[in-house]
């Protein structure tokens, strides 16, 4: 008798597996979808605030919510694939929540449903939820910590910037002077800017996309968006470290020595003389020759503080993040339009790339 299978195609008539019990036990997952559930448990509340009490069911906010996430770990770049992925992927039905009979939502049901989300503030929720569950793990640095932004290219051409019907008397260039930004805006995205990021970079709208990274385990515990400028990337940096600070005292954690690691584009005065205000020493890159257009203007005992080189070669972490969150999670060329949308994305990216990261460092139950 041959050993030779045979190709039969005649369908079974029951299935009495799951599509979650489907997935192998060491899943990486499995891990990010318990962590994923505590944090939604948690969100319920919130859930039940964006819901009318009466009319049709709709998508469940949890299920949306997980849907985004692999949508972003699997980098699929539309929603109208993420459906198509959830018809026949049992990996993906598995994660999401769904049995292998239950039908598939329309995509424009979907994105009409995440907008919900996005009003609600979830986004931000949802992120704050898990850091919560990294600092019951003891992931978190209470000292060390880097601070980073990078060029988020927005949903808009060159070519759409028209002229402004009523241009400013005043600008936001230095002194007041009327830049490009404050004439032209795009008709695409008005809140996008034309920035160059560097000097042999092209002037592209944009917004910046900014991270304050804790130097332990390379966690990410604020994420922030804002306008494209040199002065709001320096602007967010000090917000994101006086909201930091702040929580801290909210909890009453035991005050140590803040540090925080930048790169040369951070060696601004203003900044630094606001992170000694805030007890925080600046472990920012200084340029190699001290000229006036680009002073350095650390002081001796914060140039030759003992962490001063550990936070220089542990900041590079942060763009690995960057490196993530833009050509896996897809946010190099945003597909949203205005800036509470593009926050409300990176926001979500961030959460996506700490569920990874807080995968591999704690260990999950055999």
């Amino acid at each position: 008798m041959s050993m030779r299978g045979h190709d039969e195609q005649q369908e079974g008539m029951f299935s009495y597996l799951s599509a979650e019990k489907r997935v192998p036990e060491d899943h990486p997952l499995r891990g990010i979808r318990a962590m994923t559930d505590r944090a939604l448990q948690e969100l319920s509340p919130k859930f039940a605030e964006l819901y009318a009490r009466q009319g049709p069911p709709s998508i469940a906010p949890e299920k949306l919510l997980r849907a985004l996430l692999l949508q972003m770990f699997y980098s699929v770049r539309s929603e109208r694939l993420l459906m198509e992925e959830l018809h026949y992927n049992l990996l993906f039905r598995g994660f999401v929540g769904l049995s292998v009979d239950d039908a598939v939502w329309d995509v424009t049901v979907f994105t009409k449903n995440r907008q919900r989300l996005l009003q609600g503030q979830i986004a931000e929720a949802f992120f704050d939820a898990v850091l919560q569950q990294a600092e019951q793990q003891h992931l978190l640095s209470d000292e060390h910590f880097t601070v980073d932004g990078t060029l988020i290219e927005a949903w808009a051409n060159r070519r759409s910037f028209r002229e402004k019907p009523d241009p400013p008397e005043r600008g936001t260039g230095s002194g007041g002077r009327v830049t490009l930004r404050d004439t032209h805006e795009s008709s695409s995205d008005p809140q996008a800017r034309l920035y160059q990021r560097s000097a042999a970079g092209e002037a592209r709208p944009s917004y910046l996309g900014h991270v304050l990274m804790e130097n332990r385990n390379g966690l990410i515990v604020q994420p922030r968006v804002t306008e494209s400028g040199t002065r709001e990337e320096r602007q967010a940096a000090l917000a994101m470290l006086q909201q930091w600070v702040q929580r801290r005292r909210g909890q009453k954690r035991t005050a140590r020595q803040m540090t925080v690691g930048a790169d040369k584009a951070y060696q601004d005065r203003a900044l630094i003389e606001g992170l000694r205000k805030l007890g925080v020493i600046p472990h920012i890159a200084e340029y190699q020759k001290n000229l006036p257009q680009w002073p350095n203007c650390l002081q001796p005992s914060e140039r030759n503080h003992p962490g001063f080189a550990v936070s220089q070669q542990k900041r590079k972490l942060v763009e690995k993040i960057f490196g993530w969150i833009k050509f896996v999670a897809g946010l190099r060329k945003t597909k949203f339009r205005g800036r509470q949308r593009v926050a409300w994305a990176f926001c979500l990216a961030s959460t996506a790339a700490n569920l990874l990261r807080m995968c591999k460092l704690i260990p999950q139950p055999n």
